[in-house]
C-alpha cells in the first residue's frame, strides 16, 4: 500500500494462535465490505505458539513489543498505525471486527473517541463474569464518571475507536491493563468529543485462561482513578476531615458534651483535632499534587487552579504558619503555667489536656503549612530545558 489508509484496526496479541486468524479475516471481511482503505496491525507482546505467522499469513502487520503489557502492545501499536483512524479490539474473538460500521460512521463524523458499550449492546451468556459484570466495571465506570465527568458508560470496553492523532496528543503510557481508563480520563480531561455505540460481548474461544486477573487489574483500575483525581484523593477527603475536626474542637473544647448516656471529653477532643491536622496535610498534598501534575502534562494545564495555587507562596505560609506556632506555643506556656500552681505535681487532666491539644494541634498544623508552602515552591522551580537554554543556563 503506497497511500496512508484510512484506517488501522489493530489488535493486541499475546499466545492467540486460536483466535485470532478469525479476528483478522473478520476486519479484512469488514473492510472489503466497505471498499474502506485500511489496514490491519497485530501489536504482538511476545507470543510463543505462532500467533506471529498466523497474523502475516492472514496479511496483518506484525509490530513486535518487547516491553510486556496490554498497555505497551496498544501504544506500540497506535504509533505503528499508519490510518487516520484506529480501530482496536481484543484479539480473542469476544468482539465481531466484520461489524465495525458504527465505529467508523461517527469517526467519519468528526468523533475522536468512539467507546464501546457492552452493556448496551449485549453480554451473551458466559461472555463476562458476573464478578466483572455486577460489580467491577459498574463500580469502576461510576468511579470515572464522577470523577472525570466523563459521558462514557463503559470504561473498559475493549472494542474502541479514535483519531490517531487525538490520542497521540494525549501522551498515553500506561503499560498494563489500566491504559483502558486511561484513554477514556485523559481523552476526557482534553476535551476530546467522545460517544458510544452498542457493542455485543461474545464469549472468547480461547481454550486457556484469559490475561486479565480480576482483584489485580481491577485495583490498578482504581489506583490509576486516584491518581488522576487529586481532588477526589486529597481535597475533599481532607476538607470534610477538617471541617468536621474544626466543629468537634469547638463544641467539646468548652466542656464535655453528653449525648444520651454517652460523654465525649478530651478523649473526642483529640481524635478531632487530630482529624483537623490530617485534613490539613490532604490539602497541601492536593495542591502539590496538581502543581506537579499539570507542569509534567500529567494533568491538563488549569490556568485558575494554578492562579490559586500560585498564591500559596512562602512569605504567606510563614505568616499563616508562624501565627498558628506562636498560638501553640502561647497555649502551651499556659499549660505550664497551670502546672506551676500545683508545684509540678498532679494535674486534672480534664482541665489541662483542653490547653495542651490544641496547642500541639496549632504547632504541628503550623509546622505543617511552613513546609508545605516551601514544598509549592519547590515544584514552581522549572528546569532550564523549559526556561529556555539561551539564557545560558547550566
Amino acid at each position: 500500500m503506497t497511500t496512508a489508509p484510512e484506517l488501522t484496526i489493530l489488535m493486541p496479541c499475546l499466545n492467540e494462535a486460536e483466535t485470532l486468524g478469525s479476528c483478522i479475516q473478520k476486519a479484512w471481511r469488514f473492510v472489503r465490505r466497505c471498499g474502506i482503505p485500511a489496514e490491519v496491525v497485530v501489536a504482538d507482546n511476545g507470543s510463543t505458539d505462532g500467533s506471529q505467522a498466523i497474523a502475516r499469513e492472514c496479511g496483518a502487520t506484525v509490530v513486535d513489543v518487547p516491553v510486556k503489557g496490554y498497555g505497551s502492545a496498544l501504544i506500540a501499536g497506535i504509533r505503528a498505525a499508519r490510518g487516520r483512524y484506529v480501530i482496536m479490539g481484543d484479539s480473542d474473538d469476544s468482539y465481531d471486527f466484520a461489524e465495525l460500521d458504527p465505529f467508523v460512521d461517527k469517526l467519519r463524523e468528526g468523533r475522536e473517541l468512539v467507546m464501546g458499550n457492552r452493556f448496551r449492546g449485549g453480554i451473551k451468556p458466559g461472555a463476562m463474569p458476573p464478578l466483572h459484570r455486577y460489580l467491577g466495571n459498574p463500580v469502576l465506570t461510576t468511579i470515572g464518571r464522577i470523577f472525570f465527568r466523563s459521558p462514557c458508560g463503559d470504561f473498559h470496553c475493549g472494542l474502541r475507536g479514535f483519531s490517531r492523532d487525538s490520542i497521540m496528543r494525549l501522551g498515553l503510557q500506561s503499560p498494563g491493563m489500566e491504559f483502558a481508563s486511561e484513554m477514556v480520563v485523559k481523552a476526557t480531561l482534553n476535551g476530546l468529543d467522545i460517544c458510544e455505540v452498542p457493542t455485543t460481548l461474545s464469549p472468547d474461544g480461547r481454550s486457556r485462561p484469559p490475561h486479565l486477573r480480576s482483584w489485580r487489574d481491577g485495583w490498578r483500575h482504581l489506583r490509576f482513578l486516584l491518581l488522576f483525581s487529586p481532588c477526589w484523593l486529597f481535597l475533599y477527603p481532607g476538607l470534610a476531615l477538617a471541617i468536621l475536626g474544626l466543629i468537634a474542637t469547638g463544641w467539646i473544647l468548652p466542656a464535655p458534651r453528653h449525648i444520651g448516656d454517652i460523654t465525649l471529653d478530651i478523649h473526642t477532643l483529640l481524635y478531632a483535632a487530630m482529624a483537623i491536622v490530617v485534613g490539613a496535610q490532604a490539602v497541601i498534598f492536593w495542591a502539590c499534587a496538581n502543581l506537579h501534575g499539570m507542569s509534567e502534562g500529567i494533568l491538563p494545564n488549569n490556568p485558575s487552579l494554578r492562579a490559586l495555587i500560585d498564591r500559596l507562596t512562602i512569605e504567606r505560609g510563614l505568616v499563616v504558619g508562624g501565627g498558628l506556632i506562636i498560638v501553640g506555643l502561647a497555649l502551651a506556656v499556659l499549660a505550664v503555667s497551670t502546672w506551676s500552681n500545683v508545684a509540678f505535681g498532679l494535674l486534672e487532666p480534664t482541665y489541662t489536656m483542653r490547653l495542651a491539644i490544641p496547642s500541639a494541634a496549632c504547632i504541628v498544623l503550623g509546622f505543617e503549612i511552613v513546609f508545605g508552602a516551601f514544598v509549592l515552591n519547590v515544584l514552581h522551580i522549572r528546569r532550564p530545558r523549559e526556561l529556555g537554554l539561551q539564557r545560558g543556563l547550566p
